[in-house]
């Protein structure tokens, strides 16, 4: 399939999830061998009608994850920070109850044992940096690090971010802008948007959602954060600097920065060599609590089912709750990232996902 082919095709798929009432706004960007092949977008910013263009900001959830992990690597390689180092090496509060031996390659591939948000917080504590490290620096493990994969849908922000900021010395924005942004020539990519930034941001909606009943239990995501959508649209959340869930992007950014992971890289930039990204993408051997195998290595998911067959290097990235997305395919060269407001009625991803494999 020619590029010509691939941009309206996917374009004629937005118009008419648009127009049939399962999207509201949507974006997707594909870039292959390092050239911008996809570049489409479609609907609405709100109920209002705002127009999305290739510009608009959405929040992203779990997307944001895949930049952390980027970030975690690029510092890896300069031997910044180990993988297989306690976690406690740089931040000592850290080793209390009994969590001395934790690694951040648990932190990445989800087996820390510390995916619940403790009992007796509130929402504006999660914009609290250092309120958030000291409460998890002070948690006992829900289950032996280590020996199993539980989600960290939210806890994966401090347990990775403070990593970063006692190794290196730079906040996560700092990092996310120097390290990735600025190396792109992405102006807006943002993980705590600031206060100077003002550029309106896609409403996410999710028809028939409510918050559950509080037990008051620690949770991986509390009822008091819940309705998800309602949380994220909130100005001091995407304002909130949470590396695992707080990303507010577009999906071309998302796009380029897999692309800059890619052999080669794009525009010149290759934010990570091959072997690391080999290292970053490898199974890690740990089961879920239903039983079967997790499907993280160090911090992205790996998508096997994206990979061309035979390919040497498994597909990966980080989908976000509701719908958005970012990952690369090192077997076709590609690199995808899709945005979305209307959360959860239609399953673009997959549907993106079956053009690119039928196209290439």
């Amino acid at each position: 399939m020619t590029k010509t082919d691939l941009q309206a095709r996917i374009q004629q798929l937005l118009d008419h999830l648009v127009a049939e009432g399962v999207e509201r706004g949507v974006q997707v960007a594909v870039y292959q061998n390092g050239e911008l092949v996809v570049d489409a977008w479609a609907g609405a910013m709100d109920v209002n009608g705002a127009p999305v263009d290739g510009d608009t900001l959405f929040p992203v959830f779990s997307v944001t994850k895949g930049f952390a992990a980027t970030l975690v690597h690029i510092l890896a390689e300069r031997g910044v920070v180990d993988y297989d180092a306690p976690i406690a090496v740089v931040w000592p509060e850290f080793a209390a109850a009994g969590k001395g031996g934790i690694t951040l390659r648990q932190a990445l591939n989800h087996s820390a044992g510390l995916q619940n948000i403790p009992s007796g917080l509130k929402a504006e504590d999660l914009a609290d940096w250092d309120r958030m490290c000291a409460v998890l620096a002070a948690e006992a493990p829900a289950f032996e690090p280590g020996t199993m994969a539980s989600y960290h849908a939210i806890t994966y922000s401090w347990l990775v971010g403070e990593v970063l900021r006692r190794a290196d010395g730079r906040d996560f924005p700092t990092l996310l802008r120097e390290e990735i942004a600025s190396p792109l020539g992405l102006e807006h990519l943002y993980c705590g948007m600031p206060e100077s930034v003002d550029k309106p941001v896609a409403v996410l909606d999710e028809p028939g959602v409510e918050a559950p009943e509080d037990d008051g239990k620690p949770a991986a995501i509390p009822a008091w954060v819940q309705p998800l959508y309602v949380f994220m649209n909130r100005r001091d959340a995407q304002r909130a600097c949470m590396p695992a869930t707080s990303g507010v992007i577009t999906a071309r950014a998302i796009a380029l920065h897999y692309a800059a992971l890619l052999p080669g890289g794009v525009d010149g930039v290759e934010l990570l060599p091959p072997e690391r990204v080999r290292l970053a993408t490898e199974p890690q051997g740990l089961l879920r609590g239903n039983g079967e195998p997790a499907f993280w290595g160090l911090g992205y998911q790996r998508h096997e089912h994206l990979t061309r067959p035979g390919g040497e290097q498994v597909a990966f990235g980080h989908n976000g709750y509701g719908g958005s997305s970012g990952w690369a395919d090192p077997s076709r060269g590609l690199a995808v990232g899709i945005t979305k407001n209307l959360l959860g009625q239609h399953d673009t991803i997959a549907t993106v996902q079956a053009l690119l494999v039928e196209g290439n």
